[in-house]
């Protein structure tokens, strides 16, 4: 394994449990991984006021990526840079949501809007990001300020194929991947937690080599390629699972942390 100088972390379904629980065994191997010298951070689908609560609890001092990476922002949560989808994506994204029938959220950088306040994801949600949704009768207002569009459905095969479907429509004009088995993400084009992973490097002045990652979902597919080792959840799909250069237990089995103990123990021996 390379000697690894930053961790990027995915939240939902690896940092945390299926219940959006921080456990004290992830917690501690935070603090050991910064006692090592080593770098740690997030990047997640969820907006930025969901990453709020991890940023105290983990010492995070690194810039954070929000919307799947197209947002970046300091601990306070202070833009250091945002990308916004250009409103026709934006609208022929809730097209093809129309057209599969899913629940449809639209978040700005600082709010959460939902025509729906009785979706069936919407208490997993406000649960998950600690906010409340505000309600809207329309989302054509807001076009123009859509940092990521969501579509929410417990059907997982029929929101595979719509994001098969919003691939095809949207092209290179904005970002579908899914970031839950029970969401679809549309976020800005060009932009991904592979892109966050790069602008950290940078930043760092390290080579993305010397960057692991750890995520479950097709979302952080793209951090694994930037990265040059990766580390797929033990409760990942297999697909995501081929991809990773080594895969860990589930969130429900501390595999957050017995990942962060491999990067530790090739960084004593380095």
């Amino acid at each position: 394994m390379t000697r690894i100088a930053l961790l990027v972390s995915d939240v939902d379904g690896t940092l945390l449990t299926k219940d959006k629980t921080l456990t004290d065994g992830a917690r501690n191997a935070v603090r050991r991984l910064r006692d090592a010298g080593i770098g740690f951070t997030l990047t997640s689908s969820r907006p930025t006021v969901g990453m709020r609560f991890l940023i105290e609890p983990l010492g995070i001092t690194l810039p954070v990526g929000a919307f799947n990476g197209s947002a970046i922002v300091d601990p306070q949560l202070n833009p250091i840079e945002q990308h916004l989808i250009p409103a026709a994506a934006a609208q022929a994204s809730l097209d093809v949501l129309d057209e599969f029938g899913l629940d449809t959220w639209l978040f700005t950088h600082d709010r959460w809007l939902t025509r729906n306040p009785d979706g069936e994801y919407v208490p997993n949600e406000q649960r998950a990001i600690r906010a409340d949704p505000t309600i809207v009768g329309d989302f054509a207002p807001y076009l123009t300020a859509a940092c990521k569009i969501v579509g929410a459905s417990s059907d997982a095969a029929r929101l595979q194929r719509c994001e098969a479907a919003m691939q095809q429509a949207l092209g290179a004009q904005a970002t579908a991947v899914r970031s839950q088995s029970y969401y679809l993400d549309v976020t800005p084009p060009g932009r991904s937690k592979g892109t966050f992973v790069q602008a950290m490097a940078k930043r760092l002045g390290i080579s993305t080599d010397a960057v692991a990652t750890i995520g479950d979902m097709e979302n952080d597919l793209a951090m694994f390629e930037a990265s040059g080792i990766s580390f797929a959840m033990g409760n990942a799909a297999d697909n995501i699972k081929k991809m990773a250069t080594h895969v860990t237990a589930s969130n429900e089995d501390e595999g957050f942390a017995k990942a962060l103990e491999m990067i530790l123990r090739n960084s004593e021996a380095g």
